[in-house]
């Protein structure tokens, strides 16, 4: 708990010195018939058509008319609209977000762009620092889902992602007197990493801007690579603004992790490796998105010596940027983005990876945290490896895309695409891998207090496993079990939740709540109402100071009533909170929690919340 220690907050910047010792088009096959409707569940005030967006501004052509001349140093100011990733979800392993073309066959200078990128992906110089990352078939997985699926084992590289193909592509292509001068990038993991490799191989200074909150084994793994590592403000944001001022200051390149074009066809040879190594029919490619750059380049490969091959996104669905940017036909930037998957964690994708994109790719399949950690599980009992949450999300929208269509006896691949892993966070992967694949339920009871309810409720439990069992007396009234079942089919848990019903036992599922899987079912116990309390979940950034950062803005102003902190070995921990704000001081409250600067969500009325603890 080591970023809720309650030291005085350290100064902005920290100097490490360098050392000597990185839907439309679904149905296009004519054989194929998904097996159930497609329903998309999209918030209505986002669902209006696009001309009723207010226009963003818009950047001068003449990057588009050669990307090889584009750079996001030069790039005019962008200002998007921000909207929650809640308002576009739908069912995990639907393909949504699918763009609508506005690039016509024939059109000329889509076609000179189209050849640039396929030229020079094929020219790339990556190899000088990657490996052919082998293309394997995960065979158990496969026999489970009756599909073949092939794992392109980009974890593999020698900084465990394929970050630095992109990386070294583009610095490789610097004039070397401009070189000499240095490189600067701003990342909190796998970018960092590629940098500092690329320029060990190219023989040139390189300094990384990281967040303070990046933990110490991702700054350590980058200094150990010989770059100067500076840890900077409490965000990405704030890193990438000091990295590109100090590049403008001191002559240095700066190296974007995904908004350019050199990078984008590194990152490309990923898709041309697949081409060249895949013998029969590929049905699609599955890609991992953040801010787009690997999928752009595989899909601006792919697409032109391979067109009927699908390229799909995938996206956690609280990250759904790309997805986003598709549905509206325009950049947006999320108001919040989840951090689970943190390589993937972008607020906003890049101008050039939308633009490739909405031309080429088949669109974007979300899925949840429980999938993500179910499929580092299923690569785990494959192949005895671990991969990061992020390197695991192709694999799991995979999974959920055969399993909601119901497609058999077809090829797919899908990029494992990092295994830089926290081992902090193996505890939350472990505790959530089951849930993701559907074979542990979690469930809440209300019994009377009365002799022999609970051997009552044992027996209607059955002969399903019990996993987690937590109960405390209620002084006479009605009590709230929270336990967890395995189970085999859903049929068996439906069943099970009858015989509680028919027993007037009411039965609640609760495995989708996050709130209950984060915090709740650790504080079951114990019962209370607090008058005037506010229930709030933060993000708390893991950096010393920041508990008394939190306390200095509200106590002892209001009184804390709960408080439970749940570190996921990433650079934000969730907390909940519950606080004591009268009514009438909700505006001063919402103004201090707002100049905190901490992510966060009032969640008073959630009636997970009211059932297990009211």
């Amino acid at each position: 708990m080591e970023g809720l220690l309650l030291q005085p907050p350290q100064g902005p910047l920290f100097l490490r010195p360098r050392r000597s010792k990185l839907a439309s088009r679904i149905l296009t096959r004519p054989h194929y018939i998904p097996s159930k409707s497609i329903k998309t569940f999209i918030n209505a005030t986002l669902s209006k058509p696009t001309a009723e967006i207010p226009p963003l501004p818009t950047s001068s052509s003449s990057s588009h008319e050669n990307p090889l001349l584009s750079s996001t140093l030069s790039s005019p100011p962008h200002r998007a609209n921000k909207v929650s990733s809640n308002s576009l979800q739908y069912p995990s392993g639907y393909l949504g977000a699918v763009p609508e073309r506005t690039v016509k066959d024939g059109d000329n200078e889509s076609i000179v762009n189209a050849m640039e990128y396929l030229t020079n992906i094929l020219s790339s110089k990556v190899y000088d620092v990657a490996i052919e990352s082998p293309l394997q078939l995960a065979s158990k997985l496969s026999e489970r889902l009756g599909v073949r699926i092939w794992l392109k084992r980009e974890d593999l590289q020698p900084v465990f992602s394929f970050k630095l193909r992109g990386a070294y592509n583009m610095m490789a292509k610097v004039p070397k007197e401009q070189l000499q001068r240095g490189v600067i990038c701003s990342s909190a993991g796998n970018h960092a990493q590629g940098v500092a490799l690329a320029a060990k191989r190219l023989g040139c200074d390189a300094v990384i801007a990281m967040p303070v909150t990046t933990p110490e084994i991702k700054w350590q793994s980058v200094e150990r690579l010989g770059a100067t590592v500076v840890l900077v403000g409490d965000s990405y944001d704030e890193a990438q603004t000091y990295a590109k001022k100090r590049a403008k200051e001191e002559g240095r390149t700066f190296i974007p992790p995904f908004d350019h074009p050199d990078v984008i066809m590194g990152q490309g040879t990923v898709g041309m490796e697949i081409v060249r190594q895949m013998q029969g029919p590929l049905h699609a490619i599955f890609v991992p998105v953040g801010g787009g750059g690997l999928i752009a380049g595989i899909a601006a490969y792919v697409k032109r010596v391979n067109p009927e091959v699908k390229i799909i996104g995938v996206e956690p669905s609280d990250a759904n940027a790309m997805a986003l940017s598709l549905h509206h036909g325009q950049r947006v930037m999320l108001d919040q983005v989840g951090g689970f998957a943190d390589g993937v964690a972008v607020k906003e994708v890049g101008e050039e990876t939308f633009r490739l994109c909405k031309e080429l790719i088949d669109g974007v399949v979300l899925v949840s945290r429980d999938a993500i950690c179910a499929s580092i599980k299923d690569m785990f009992e494959e192949k005895r490896s671990i991969l990061e949450p992020a390197g695991a999300l192709a694999l799991a929208g995979a999974e959920a895309y055969c399993k909601y269509y119901g497609i058999k006896d077809i090829n797919i691949v899908a990029i494992t695409s990092g295994a830089n892993m926290n081992f902090d966070k193996l505890r939350v992967v472990t505790e959530l891998a089951n849930v993701g694949r559907q074979q542990e339920a979690l469930l809440a009871t209300v019994l009377p207090e009365v002799p022999g309810s609970f051997k009552h409720f044992c027996e209607l439990v059955g002969p399903m496993n019990i996993s987690e069992f937590k109960y405390r007396s209620n002084l006479g009234k009605d009590a709230v079990v929270l336990y967890s079942v395995g189970l085999h089919t859903a049929f068996e848990l439906e069943e099970m939740k009858k015989r509680m019903e028919s027993s007037q036992l009411r039965t609640y599922n609760l495995t989708a709540s996050d709130l209950v899987k984060d915090h709740l079912r650790y504080l079951i116990g114990g019962k209370s109402n607090f008058p005037d309390e506010v229930l709030c979940r933060f993000v708390f950034p893991e950096r010393p100071g920041t508990l008394m950062k939190f306390l200095d803005s509200f106590s002892p102003r209001w009184n804390i009533s709960l408080f439970h902190y749940r570190g996921q070995g990433e650079t934000g921990a969730n907390v909940l909170v519950g606080i004591q704000v009268p009514q009438s001081e909700m505006d001063e409250f919402r103004s201090r929690a707002s100049s905190l600067g901490y992510d966060y969500v009032v969640v008073t009325d959630d009636n997970d919340f009211h059932l297990l603890m009211h």
